[in-house]
C-alpha cells in the first residue's frame, strides 16, 4: 500500500470515527449534543435526531467504502442506514411535529431501502462466485 493511498485509508477511518460517533451522540443524546457542540437556541430534539441520522448514514457510507468497490452498494448502504434511523427518528419523535403520515412513510421508504440493499448485496455476491 502506497504512503498516499494509505493516509487515505486513515482519514476514511477517521471519518467514520467522527461521524459516528457525532451522530450517535446527537441521535441518542440529543439535549447533551445540543448543550455541548451545537449550542445554537432554541433546542429543538427532532432536529438533532435528524442530524444524528444523518452523521451516521455519512459514517456507514465511508466505512461501506472501505469494505467494498462498488459505488451502488455502497451507496445504498449509506442510504438505507440514514434512511433507517430517520424514520426512527420520526417515531421516536411522532407527534413533535409534521403530519401524521410522515412517520409511516418513512418506515415504509427504509423497507423498501433495506430491500434493495439485501437484493444488491445478493448480486454482488453471485458476481464473486
Amino acid at each position: 500500500m502506497s504512503g498516499t493511498r494509505g493516509l487515505v485509508r486513515w482519514v476514511v477511518i477517521a471519518g467514520v470515527v467522527l461521524f459516528g460517533v457525532g451522530g450517535v451522540w446527537a441521535f441518542g443524546w440529543p439535549h447533551g449534543f445540543f448543550q455541548v457542540i451545537a449550542t445554537y437556541p432554541p433546542y429543538n430534539r427532532h432536529l438533532f435526531h435528524d442530524l444524528g441520522a444523518f452523521q451516521i448514514a455519512i459514517a456507514a457510507a465511508m466505512a461501506g467504502g472501505l469494505i467494498w468497490r462498488d459505488a451502488v452498494t455502497v451507496g445504498l448502504l449509506g442510504g438505507t442506514v440514514g434512511m433507517v434511523v430517520h424514520a426512527a427518528s420520526h417515531v421516536i419523535d411522532h407527534g413533535l411535529g409534521g403530519t401524521p403520515y410522515d412517520m409511516w412513510l418513512l418506515l415504509v421508504v427504509a423497507a423498501v431501502f433495506v430491500a434493495a440493499l439485501w437484493v444488491r448485496l445478493r448480486q454482488v455476491r453471485s458476481l464473486r462466485a
